[in-house]
């Protein structure tokens, strides 16, 4: 029997049969069985279309013809170990330097997002002749060992004695429910100095920073937005200490923040980080990845004597494919699509604030586990993400369309309002399940959401909930 012909559960069966438990999906407790796709929609095996809001790994639009067909045509000439000579290998790395500052010229392919954190690690250690990482509060980098111990996302939940003692957290640099807000003076600093103060306590107990590492807008860990000046500061701490920045553009790289190509651009000319790594959007959902880096991490790599080589990184097909994605973003002016789109989708949002009160402001929004399972039955998919999964994040392939976003927050209103009946209706009861009030903290809305009680009255949590684009 070929793939895809196969009856909804009987695929449900098979994969609880064959696959390891631990490898989770999407709405697990009714999955969807996608069949085909195309630019930002999806169809299961009955032909419903369901709206994609998920996907920043078909980052041009799923199966857009111009990739399948370059990927297509290099499949019928050649597919070969990356250590012969082939031309797409030099053209895609000199077409993909060209979107970098010039300080960044040398680049390793590999084939996933984990594999380039996992050899910028490596580079980085190198180079320094130092141990030590510091990394952000909530991060994910990856699913290799040592990214796990470098992603307190994953890692949250261990004992302090399985922790890496190489492994040092800091606060993740969010203005809007961190340590630091918007109404700090210089939350750029405050944030920057909590790095530098984790490097003066590194160096009293004898270790030396090898690496910084971020990703340039903090995605899993809630959608987080770095204070403009946050970065420089930082690179400066960990330079000085001997130390290298590493930007994780896995997720949020190639033109998805609509003005500049790479989201570390954001904070600024002024800013280019040591090493650069790159991946799921890079193939629009081929499997290649990138490490970009200077020459000097290079030279330093090398000179271990330890030759580095990678079967499948920046195969021909690969390539082939890459240079179609950088083509594709250009010709059909993705990066403009999402400035303007993406301006549309917050004044969209915006004009929600206004209609609802669960809503705290358009980057952190109050959107719970119910929320986006409701848009799946509307045939809109959307995630969850953030420390407590509570922010519903929006990551379409960059093709979305205005008429796609009024899709989406039509729906939206729909759930809200709905949502909002039923906490009116329940707002003076106080049964076995009693819904808190919003209340203010700082100066910012938050709502306590569902909670179980076994009291008489409302109880408050302060996991607050939110949303970002």
């Amino acid at each position: 029997m070929s793939a895809g012909t196969l009856d909804k559960n009987t695929t449900i069966d098979l994969r609880k049969k064959h696959v390891g438990p631990s490898c989770k999906i999407f709405f697990s407790h009714d999955p969807i069985k996608i069949v085909r796709a195309k630019g930002q929609y999806m169809y299961d095996e009955k032909g419903q279309r369901y709206l994609d809001c998920i996907n920043n790994v078909a980052h041009v639009g799923h199966c857009h013809p111009d990739v399948v067909k370059a990927g297509a045509q290099q499949m019928e000439q050649l597919n070969t170990n990356s250590r012969f000579l082939h031309d797409n290998l030099v053209l895609y790395a000199q077409k993909l330097q060209a979107t970098l500052p010039s300080k960044l010229s040398v680049c390793y392919f590999v084939n996933s997002g984990s594999e380039a954190n996992d050899l910028a690690l490596r580079l980085a250690w190198q180079y320094t002749g130092h141990k030590d990482i510091i990394t952000l509060e909530n991060a994910y980098h990856g699913h290799v060992s040592s990214l796990i111990d470098i992603s307190p996302y994953k890692f949250h939940q261990l004992s302090d004695a399985e922790h890496n003692p190489s492994v040092h957290v800091a606060p993740s640099p969010d203005v809007y429910r961190g340590k630091y807000r918007a109404d700090h003076p210089d939350p750029a600093t405050a944030y920057a100095d909590e790095v530098k103060n984790i490097i003066e306590k590194v160096d009293k107990k004898g270790g030396k920073i090898a690496a910084f590492i971020a990703e340039s807008l903090q995605s899993c860990g809630g959608q987080v937005i770095p204070p403009v000046g946050y970065f420089q500061q930082v690179a400066k701490h960990v330079r000085e200490a001997g130390g290298v920045f590493i930007a994780d553009e896995v997720q949020v790289g190639f033109g998805r923040v609509g003005s500049h190509f790479w989201a570390f651009q954001l904070q600024g000319d002024d800013f280019v980080p040591d090493i650069v790594t790159m991946g799921k959007p890079i193939g629009n959902g081929h499997p290649m990845s990138c490490v970009v880096t200077t020459t000097e991490v290079a030279e330093a790599f090398m000179s271990t004597g330890m030759e580095y080589f990678n079967t499948f990184g920046g195969n021909p097909v690969s390539c082939a494919i890459g240079l179609a994605v950088l083509d594709v973003i250009v010709k059909d002016d993705l990066q403009g699509n999402a400035v303007r789109v993406g301006r549309y989708l917050v004044s969209q949002l915006e004009k929600q604030k206004e209609k609802h009160s669960l809503i705290g402001d358009i980057r952190e929004r109050k959107m719970t586990e119910m929320f986006f399972l409701r848009l799946k039955e509307q045939h809109i998919l959307l995630s969850a993400d953030g420390p407590h999964r509570n922010v519903l994040k929006f990551k379409p392939p960059m093709c979305f369309s205005a008429e796609d976003v009024d899709e989406v927050v039509q729906k939206i209103d729909h759930i809200l309002t709905g949502t909002q009946i039923t906490l009116s209706l329940y707002s003076h009861r106080r049964h076995h399940f009693l819904i808190c009030e919003m209340f203010k903290e700082n100066g910012h809305q938050r709502d306590a959401g569902f909670v179980q009680s076994r009291a008489h009255g409302p109880q408050h949590t302060k996991q607050g909930k939110r949303v970002k684009t």
